[in-house]
């Protein structure tokens, strides 16, 4: 008998003439067991993997992390005692890492919300639990996988990792891809995958890491196959940059010129009396040194314009006017405004961007497609009117787009171009991007208002997601930020004229405006617009098989000569 103080052996005993397969199953188990502290090792470990991804984020922006911050957490998921333990794990390192990238939630949520501090961060923590459900499959699956194949972490990781982004819904869309935005070498290969194809690159290589360490067999084939494929990656990547840049050299120019109004949080939407007049003023005088300086188009960013426009409107209002929009210049205009059908309680409201010609007449006018979830709209609150109560702003409640639109756009020399509008967090959503992509825009033009988040990570986080947009689509795309980061993305993905984020209320910074040259090439003719996410959905099916089909042929497989000998 076992004395009570001797420490529990976690080695199962593999008899000789045990089928190799159960041979296998049997060292798995053997060697799943994190010891007799697996729980606080295992949570420790997912703390670890979760700091070390947020720390590769904007704005820490210590992207080499990336390459190694999921090993830990793979460590605790594949030496797991159970399923649910490799879940938990993966789980907790999911919430680590979303409240270290999403800090900046527990502030809107008290603002738009109206909770006290303690219950904001209650609900940012449930927020960060919701959004780190792909990571507790992550655990789950490659767990169950582990127990019937031996595969290496550097496949199977990347394959459940690229099936959880692609399926797991979110509040706040994001990708770990967004850790190498500026490692343009890396990300070319989002004009074939999305960023996807990225996430899986830094899956593999932290799997990779995994297999060399434990794996004393596996890691000279590990290591060989893995910068193999690294090289290739950075390969193209050269290749891509260099044709691109030759492109964007020989592709017609045009000065697109931006304003940051750097009005704050508290300030936006004053469509009353002098403000609001103080506002336009600030736009128009901007606007037209823009034009003087050489600007063929100008943007202003989301929220900038203080007032609502009717959806019968045609065009500017009259010179008369103190809220006419434009004055004092002539060059066509990318503006963002709220728009309303002309009925008794203006219902419903939009989200517009509007083209305003050189003759002052509307070419154009865009609805934002994808609102915002209790900023832009309430869910079900049509259905069951009874929800108006709890709704955080419920004049807020606004009516979404249901198409992508480009906008003409003619040069001096009278030539027509399409420009593609997107509001807000469209710029990071691949999906909708690809909406606009099957327009052939020749231009992408985001229009943002982050001033909620203040001088946070969150501007630069949405900068770094919408970097892909251009390298998937191969066109150039103009971001006019209502406090920053305003900034112009080129053909490669390359950042370039970013300005800054304006901070809070508290320490306001004038407005300002930025003129630069951009390309204007055709953008929708690359593999990733053609094909969308079937790279992901290839990575899906292999993952569904694997883990639930694959296992359950064999097994059948096994009972059919049973049966034939019966």
């Amino acid at each position: 008998m076992m004395e009570a103080n001797q420490p529990v052996s976690t080695q199962t005993d593999v008899k000789p003439n045990m089928p190799d397969e159960l041979k296998n199953q049997l060292e798995f188990v053997s060697a799943s067991k994190l010891g007799r502290y697996e729980l606080p090792v295992g949570l420790g470990l997912g703390v670890l993997s979760g700091i070390l991804w947020f720390l590769a984020c904007p704005k820490f922006n210590l992207w080499p992390l990336a390459w190694f911050a999921m090993a830990p957490g793979l460590f605790a998921m594949e030496r797991a005692s159970s399923r649910w333990r490799a879940a938990l794990f993966a789980w907790c390192m999911g919430i680590v890492g979303n409240a270290g990238g999403f800090y900046w939630m527990i502030a809107v949520i008290e603002r738009f919300a109206g909770l006290p501090r303690p219950l904001a961060v209650l609900l940012f923590i449930a927020v960060c639990s919701f959004q780190a459900l792909g990571l507790l499959f992550l655990g789950w699956i490659l767990h169950s996988i582990r127990r019937n194949f031996d595969l290496p972490l550097a496949l199977l990781a990347p394959l459940i990792m690229v099936t959880a982004e692609l399926c797991m819904p979110l509040l706040f869309q994001f990708y770990l891809a967004m850790t190498l935005a500026r490692q343009l070498h890396f990300i070319q290969i989002a004009d074939l995958t999305g960023p996807l194809g990225v996430t899986a690159l830094l899956i593999m290589v932290n799997g990779a890491i995994y297999d060399i360490v434990t794996n004393p067999r596996r890691r000279l084939r590990t290591a060989l196959v893995s910068a193999l494929i690294v090289a290739g990656v950075l390969a193209y990547g050269y290749f891509r940059i260099n044709q691109m840049s030759r492109l964007r050299a020989a592709a017609p120019k045009i000065k697109v010129g931006i304003i940051q109004p750097n009005v704050s949080s508290n300030d936006i939407g004053n469509s009353r009396g002098l403000f609001a007049y103080q506002q336009i003023a600030t736009l128009q005088k901007l606007s037209a040194e823009l034009e003087a300086a050489g600007a063929d188009l100008i943007v202003w960013p989301e929220s900038a314009y203080p007032e609502a426009i009717s959806r019968q409107a045609e065009g500017d209002k009259p010179e008369q006017s103190a809220s006419r929009i434009r004055r004092n210049f002539t060059a066509p205009l990318i503006f963002n405004v709220i728009t309303y059908e002309p009925t008794v309680n203006r219902r419903p409201m939009y989200n517009t961007a509007f083209m305003l010609d050189q003759s002052g007449k509307f070419a154009g006018r865009f609805d934002k497609n994808q609102l915002l979830i209790f900023g832009e709209y309430f869910p079900f609150l049509e259905t069951f009117p009874w929800l108006q109560k709890f709704a955080p702003q419920s004049g807020s409640q606004y009516a979404a787009g249901q198409s992508a639109v480009a906008f003409p756009f003619r040069t001096k020399d009278g030539r027509e171009w399409r420009l593609g509008p997107m509001i807000c967090l469209e710029d990071i959503i691949p999906a909708f991007g690809r909406k606009v992509g099957k327009l052939h825009p020749h231009l992408l033009v985001n229009l943002t208002n982050d001033s909620w988040f203040g001088d946070t990570s969150e501007p630069w986080q949405h900068l770094s997601l919408s970097v892909f947009r251009s390298i998937e689509h191969r066109t150039e795309l103009v971001r006019a930020v209502q406090t920053g980061v305003s900034a112009y993305v080129d053909v490669t993905g390359k950042i370039y004229a970013e300005t800054y984020v304006a901070g809070t209320p508290e320490s306001p910074r004038p407005p300002d405006k930025i003129l630069q040259e951009v390309a204007l090439i055709e953008g929708g003719h690359t593999v990733y617009a053609a094909v969308g996410d079937i790279f992901g959905y290839l990575c899906a099916a292999m993952t569904i098989f694997l883990w639930l089909i694959f296992p359950r042929l064999r097994r059948r497989r096994k009972l059919i000569p049973s049966a034939a000998s019966d």
